[in-house]
């Protein structure tokens, strides 16, 4: 077995609950989908348990598909294993003579039981509605509701779905005023993830007729909820590492984020994958007093070796990168990777360095903008500003640019950029500039123009007496002049980590770097964020990007 499969697991057999030779019942984690998204990944329950049982027995097993939970929501799912019982499970679920039990954790449930019963309409961007009785789009939905435990205000509910609608339960609780804990979707009561949870069902055996129950125990996360006590690191690093399954199997990707602080429910620590090294990042002081708890549980994961970065509490905070205290030169557990190491995106290689200060190289939630730069670059020219280490230009080569300009104040970096160039195997009208990006770009504005501008600033800098802050208004006039650098018909990338600037007043600062440099917008498009960098609940992603095309 790979370290990768070691790693990333396609199924823990205890996660079995039922067995024989004619169903299997599977207790699925949260953050498995039980469908693929994207075929390409191969990461859905199905998939993970075929290749399991293949595995195991030997030999390409069968698996009949009669059921589907949220990627979000955890419990029993249940297939077949022989084509000639399909009949028998179909017609129970039609006939809705399958019980099955949930169990949901919520805030502001009155009552101690009652049915709820509203008209769902169609599932329309991503969410469901309650609609009018009269509204010939909805489908009636019908859920029992009992309450199991109380502590003040939360309360933990069992639930019996009579019907089978999308996201029926979460649409229906929120809709009474009391939305199922960590649902992102339809409330905004805080938890570590989604705490829907389906517990049991039941149903005649499709062979014998015999009564058949299959129960999966309700996670720990509802219970710590429940009393407001934190979640175990182990269990918030395990959902992670489901969350991150994919990447992790990924065959031509191998640096990716597995745990992005709160949005991960594991506040103040960070953890990317490099290949077969992990660095760890901490940000608060309760994060460092446990370092060495996690650090331990990160080491049991299987790694080679785990670095470690301490970060200021504020990103404007000037500290010594290379100090040892900070920043470790060798590896705190395990052993040390090259000096420079070669990791992978969507195929193509990138080198880092993990030992050399706070910053590796490479910035790993831009990967997904890289792979959009790739795809637009086709005979185009290409300025990439604030360039650092000039991941984006490679990406832009590998994609078929005819140019690249790559500008940045930093020396060492830009000569870290050349050469990483050189490393991934391109060659061609490639300039590199080691210049502030306001001073190129005010030299620049009656020479070329670009078919394609990368913007992506740090969010505070200091070059020479040169200070740039998105915070104190910097970035409108720095877009303004990318901007005008943009060939006619072209596009800009926007991006900002700013945490303060939410999409929307993003979106607003580059409609007036427009009018600033009088040019036209054709098209804004805001791109999401890589699902390996999740927000904190109800916040948006730290980095914020766009694509603007100009007339």
């Amino acid at each position: 077995m790979s370290d990768r499969h070691a790693r990333f697991p396609d199924l823990d057999a205890s996660r079995i609950v039922f067995e024989d030779d004619a169903v299997i019942v599977v207790d699925k984690p949260a953050g498995v989908p039980t469908q693929a998204a994207r075929p390409e990944d191969d990461d859905d329950l199905p998939a993970r348990l075929r290749r399991f049982l293949a595995a195991r027995d030997g030999a390409e097993p069968y698996l009949g598909i009669h059921q589907r939970l949220d990627r979000a929501t955890s419990g029993v799912v249940l297939y077949t294993k022989r084509k000639d019982v399909n009949r028998a499970i179909a017609e129970q679920l039609e006939g809705r003579r399958v019980h099955k039990r949930y169990v949901a954790a919520v805030e502001g449930f009155r009552g101690e039981g009652r049915t709820l019963r509203h008209r769902l309409g169609p599932l329309d961007s991503g969410l469901v509605h309650v609609v009018p009785a009269r509204d010939r789009r909805g489908q009636d939905a019908e859920t029992i509701v009992n309450v199991r435990a109380r502590n003040g205000a939360r309360a933990l509910l069992e639930l019996e779905l009579v019907t089978g609608r999308t996201h029926q339960a979460r649409v229906q609780l929120a809709a009474e005023g009391a939305p199922i804990a960590g649902d992102r979707l339809y409330g905004k009561t805080e938890a570590p993830r989604l705490l829907l949870h389906a517990e049991s069902i039941t149903l005649a055996h499709p062979v014998t007729g015999a009564p058949l129950t299959a129960r999966a125990p309700v996670p720990p996360a509802f219970e710590h909820w429940m009393g407001q006590t934190a979640e175990p690191l182990a269990e918030a690093l395990e959902r992670a590492r489901e969350e991150r399954y994919a990447l992790g199997r990924s065959r031509d990707t191998d640096a990716f984020r597995l745990v992005n602080e709160g949005g991960d429910a594991i506040e103040g620590v960070s953890v990317d994958v490099y290949g077969d090294h992990l660095v760890v990042s901490l940000y608060d002081d309760r994060a460092v007093e446990n370092r060495e708890a996690i650090l331990d549980a990160l080491d049991r994961l299987g790694f080679a070796g785990t670095y470690l970065k301490l970060r200021p509490k504020q990103a404007n905070v000037l500290v010594d990168a290379r100090n040892e205290q900070i920043a470790p030169s060798l590896p705190v557990r395990g052993v040390a990777a090259p000096a420079e190491l070669e990791i992978h995106e969507h195929g193509l290689p990138y080198l880092v360095r993990l030992g050399d200060g706070l910053s590796t190289g490479i910035f790993l939630d831009q990967r997904d903008n890289r792979r959009r730069v790739r795809e637009l670059s086709r005979g185009k020219r290409v300025l990439n500003l604030f360039a650092y280490t000039c991941p984006f230009t490679i990406a832009a080569a590998a994609g078929g640019a005819v140019r690249t300009v790559s500008v940045d104040a930093a020396r060492p970096a830009i000569e870290r950029g050349e050469r990483g160039l050189a490393h991934a195997g391109f060659t061609g009208d490639h300039h590199f500039v080691v210049e502030d990006a306001f001073a190129w770009l005010s030299a620049s504005r009656k020479r070329e123009r670009f078919d394609l501008v990368i913007l992506d600033p740090p969010s505070y800098s200091t070059v020479g007496k040169q200070r740039f802050s998105t915070a104190s208004g910097d970035y409108r006039p720095l877009a303004a002049a990318a901007m005008a650098v943009v060939a006619p018909n072209g596009y800009l990338l926007a991006c900002s980590n700013h945490r303060q600037t939410v999409q929307a007043k993003l979106r607003r600062l580059l409609h007036e770097a427009a009018r600033e440099a009088k040019r036209e917008v054709v098209q804004m498009k805001d791109l999401p964020a890589p699902p390996d960098f999740p927000p904190p609940f109800g916040r948006e992603p730290h980095l914020k990007s766009i694509l603007v095309r100009l007339a």
